[in-house]
């Protein structure tokens, strides 16, 4: 059984941060469980463009406010907490958050921990990531 405590995850290497953005490396491959599993927390005010083309992701929002939208067809959703989304076909995507917020992420393939969005708003195959 694996248990990790957030609040003890937040202050050490598993956390991962830009200035608009922390994510709490909470489950990842090494684990052994296929996926991984993240709290990604985005600060109020910004926006990030993402598309995982060699990874699916799930998110749900456990707090704030923000929307989402997918570039493909301009489609926008509201993003509170309760809402969940899946990049099921690697969708390209513009991430807002109105209000600080608090996401629940997994992965698959399961991220190694040391990843770092390319220029494209990927990440790298797995095999990529030393």
């Amino acid at each position: 059984m694996i248990v990790r405590d957030f609040h003890d995850l937040k202050n050490s290497d598993s956390a991962v941060s830009d200035a608009k953005w922390t994510s709490v490396r909470m489950l990842l491959a090494d684990d052994g469980m296929g996926f991984s599993f993240n709290i990604t927390i985005l600060q109020p005010g910004s926006e990030h463009e993402f598309e995982y083309k060699n990874h699916f992701e799930s998110v749900y929002c456990l707090q704030g406010k923000g929307s989402i939208t997918e570039v493909a067809t301009g489609k926008t959703h509201q993003i509170t907490p309760g809402v969940m989304y899946a990049l099921n076909e690697h969708d390209r995507h513009i991430l807002r958050a109105e209000e600080e917020l608090t996401m629940a992420c997994c992965f698959n393939p399961a991220l190694t921990g040391k990843e770092v969005h390319r220029e494209d708003g990927s990440y790298p195959p797995p095999e990529e990531v030393s």
